[in-house]
């Protein structure tokens, strides 16, 4: 069994196409299939449903899906951790990251650059569930998620900062010079926020419901920088996370408010699978969050554009 065969099935179960998944490798079409061909011939058994297209893997070929991750997760590791016996680590982190904690990224991705010249990151913006199948597939070494999701097992996980959440409002509306806001009060603003299908709405639509409110903003984005490119309008006022503050700031022309209720909303932070050699990548990415002082940096961030809007 070839290590090669092993990519080529990896890559036919991801794209569920010859043509598409021979692309991704770099081969002809007929290369793959008879590379899978071969695979089935060495281990016995079929792995491929096929008729006029790719129609999935067999039960069998499940598992020797989920084999060749681990076989090929555990290759990339051997390279990772001689790497570093050499000097220096090298090899791609591939880091999975909730699209509402994108903009805090940089906090850990620049330091860990600076430490390790020689690795590099793949970024992906991934939901909650695809980052839980990523893990659990070897796709991901690393993600920066919720932590209070349910759906994650087998990880280890390591605090980053909790969201607080604050209202983005034009310096002439009528909450502009507020101290503070309440949920109710915002909920009755020109609003424009993130769609229900992010988790980051959901969680806001929570607040606002505790408060006794329901928002029904005008205007729905399925992004922070899609959200953002509507409020230089003047016009709408946003609910924002604070670490949002930290890759886009304050628009021209308006003003943080401090929105009334918990002072600290979920958990972000960095989750890694519990593997059996552990990734040397995701290690070294821990180290760095440990350094980083992630939550220290965002609230004295937040502190700082609360203070220029009183000044």
């Amino acid at each position: 069994m070839l290590l090669r065969q092993l990519e080529y099935l990896v890559a036919l179960a991801r794209e569920r196409h010859f043509a598409r998944a021979a692309a991704a490798c770099f081969v002809s079409q007929p290369s793959l299939s008879a590379a899978i061909r071969r695979l089935e011939h060495e281990l016995g058994v079929p792995i491929v449903r096929r008729g006029r297209r790719y129609e999935g893997l067999t039960p069998e070929g499940e598992v020797v899906l989920a084999w060749a991750h681990r076989i090929l997760a555990e290759r990339d590791a051997l390279h990772q951790e001689l790497s570093a016996l050499r000097g220096g680590l090298t090899g791609t982190l591939r880091l999975g990251i909730v699209p509402t904690a994108l903009p805090a990224a940089s906090l850990l991705t620049t330091p860990f650059c600076e430490r390790h010249p020689g690795a590099r990151v793949s970024l992906e913006s991934l939901s909650s569930a695809d980052i839980t199948h990523g893990l659990a597939e070897f796709e991901l070494d690393a993600a920066m998620t919720y932590l209070d999701d349910d759906a994650l097992r087998h990880v280890r996980r390591f605090p980053l900062y909790e969201e607080r959440y604050v209202l983005l409002t034009p310096v002439d509306g009528p909450l502009a010079t507020a101290s503070t806001a309440s949920w109710s009060r915002a909920a009755d603003l020109p609003l424009c926020l993130l769609n229900p299908r992010m988790r980051n709405r959901r969680i806001i639509d929570e607040c606002f419901a505790a408060d006794g409110a329901t928002a029904v903003p005008t205007i729905e984005s399925d992004s922070v920088a899609g959200l953002y490119a509507q409020l230089p309008d003047g016009r709408w006022s946003s609910v924002i996370s604070h670490a949002w503050l930290h890759m886009f700031g304050v628009p021209e022309g308006m003003r943080v408010v401090p929105l009334e209720g918990p002072a600290h909303g979920p958990r972000v932070g960095l989750v890694v699978a519990r593997d059996d050699p552990p990734s040397v990548l995701a290690e070294a990415l821990l180290k760095v969050a440990r350094d980083a002082g992630v939550r220290d940096a965002l609230d004295a961030l937040l502190t700082s554009y609360l203070g220029a809007g009183r000044s």
